[in-house]
């Protein structure tokens, strides 16, 4: 009996990549919403804007203490359950079963990064020197284009290396999206599983496209870092 049937793990491999799509897709998705949503809250929060700041506590609040696997499965069957509402409410006619279940992982992911990222925009942009901005002003611009020109920009400098683990951790993170029936990686691992009963090497294959994945990713964000630094000592 061999400890690995290295061949089978060849012959999986095919099909178990086929998640990769679906994995890149809900990082890539995630990281674009949660980057908008965390840079408005942090944005508000920092100008303690009345009654939006409250809400955008409460949310970064909840989200952060609570598992994403519980978020998942929350917004997998909140959602249509409040859609169900709507329809019965409003008069409304969604077809909540014509919803691919993948949208309803973009929100959660997008909600769960942007609590993150607000923080990390936050305490981004708090490190700008404020008398920037107070020179923006003397100049007559006004704040909106204050942060735009000059804020935001350095703030995102000094960002970048945050964003880019965030981007890795998502990859990761969407393996948890199988339990809602996503055929992500660890997804099409389960199915493989499901038709040999082969645990060991269904899994350590999935485990090596992740890692292949996220080392070329860090790579290319090393590179993406370098880049940035040169043009910023140039400036």
């Amino acid at each position: 009996m061999r400890a690995l049937d290295i061949q089978y793990m060849w012959q999986c491999l095919p099909e178990i990549m086929r998640g990769i799509p679906y994995a890149l897709l809900i990082a890539v998705v995630a990281l674009i919403f949660g980057s908008i949503l965390g840079l408005v809250t942090a944005l508000i929060r920092i100008f303690k804007i009345p009654v939006l700041k409250q809400i955008s506590a409460i949310y970064i609040a909840i989200i952060r203490g609570t598992p994403l696997m519980v978020q998942i499965l929350v917004t997998y069957y909140g959602i249509p359950r409040l859609l169900e509402w709507v329809n019965y409410k409003w008069g409304t006619n969604v077809s909540i079963n014509s919803i691919p279940a993948i949208y309803f992982m973009f929100f959660c992911f997008s909600l769960y990064t942007g609590s993150y990222m607000s923080e990390m925009f936050r305490s981004c942009i708090q490190a700008v020197d404020p008398g920037q901005l107070e020179a923006c002003y003397s100049v007559g611009m006004t704040t909106n284009q204050g942060l735009i020109r000059v804020v935001l920009p350095q703030a995102f400098s000094t960002a970048l290396p945050n964003i880019g683990n965030q981007f890795i951790g998502l990859i990761k993170d969407a393996s948890l999206a199988f339990a809602v029936a996503i055929p992500e990686i660890l997804g099409r691992a389960k199915i493989v599983v499901g038709r040999s009963s082969k645990f060991l090497e269904a899994y350590i294959v999935a485990a090596i496209i992740y890692f292949v994945i996220c080392t070329i990713c860090q790579f290319a964000l090393d590179y993406i870092e370098k880049r940035n630094g040169k043009y910023t000592r140039r400036k």
